[in-house]
């Protein structure tokens, strides 16, 4: 499972140096990082293994819209797990985006719900997530389950890592305080790999 979460940090952004760009090479620094260390367990439990073929029990009833007032955003959510090559499947459409099914759900009481989004596309242009790295503590973020219930966020993190050192662990754990993370790319492009250096990671609360 490690090696299909390492691949939303390698691959979220589908694009090559045609491609938007996105996020800018000094986008705003990280902002709450105290509060989402708080918000994991002293004693994480291990990762998800990819091998699962069912979701998480404890709160996996499926989230199926995402609105960010701020961003002016209402994304459709499609649950998603990982292909035949342990890649996690982020919905190909970059107006959508992709909820880990194999993690907590709509109305997790413990855990990280973690959905990933594309920041944009060379084909597709801005995607759902272009402007993630713009929201800040205090911004509202809203989920939507089939039944039409919603469950309403708000933003006390917004963080930026080196793909390579961004702790995975923390943003997919099942336990925990209850959180919603958002992920997708940033930084400056590698127009030698075709991705982005970096990943944004918001984390919102209940509330």
């Amino acid at each position: 499972m490690r090696r299909a979460v390492l691949c939303i940090a390698a691959g979220v952004a589908l694009l090559t140096s045609f491609g938007v760009v996105a996020c800018r090479s000094t986008p705003p620094p990280s902002v709450g990082s105290e509060n989402v260390t708080a918000l994991a367990s002293p004693s994480p439990s291990p990762p998800v293994s990819r091998k699962s073929s069912a979701p998480a029990k404890a709160g996996a009833v499926t989230p199926t819209g995402l609105r960010i007032p701020k961003l002016k955003l209402t994304a459709t959510i499609i649950p998603v797990g990982v292909d035949d090559n342990g890649d996690f499947a982020v919905p190909p459409s970059v107006d959508r985006v992709g909820w880990y099914r194999y993690g907590p759900g709509f109305a997790a009481d413990r855990g990280s719900i973690a959905i990933a989004g594309h920041v944009d596309s060379a084909e597709q242009g801005k995607g759902a997530f272009f402007k993630l790295g713009s929201l800040s503590p205090g911004d509202t973020v809203v989920l939507t389950d089939s039944e039409g219930a919603t469950r309403e966020f708000k933003v006390v993190g917004r963080e930026r890592y080196a793909k390579t050192k961004i702790p995975l662990d923390r943003y997919f754990a099942r336990d925990g305080k209850p959180r919603l993370t958002l992920i997708t790319c940033g930084g400056p492009f590698d127009a030698s790999t075709g991705h982005y250096r970096d990943n944004v990671v918001v984390t919102a609360v209940p509330g």
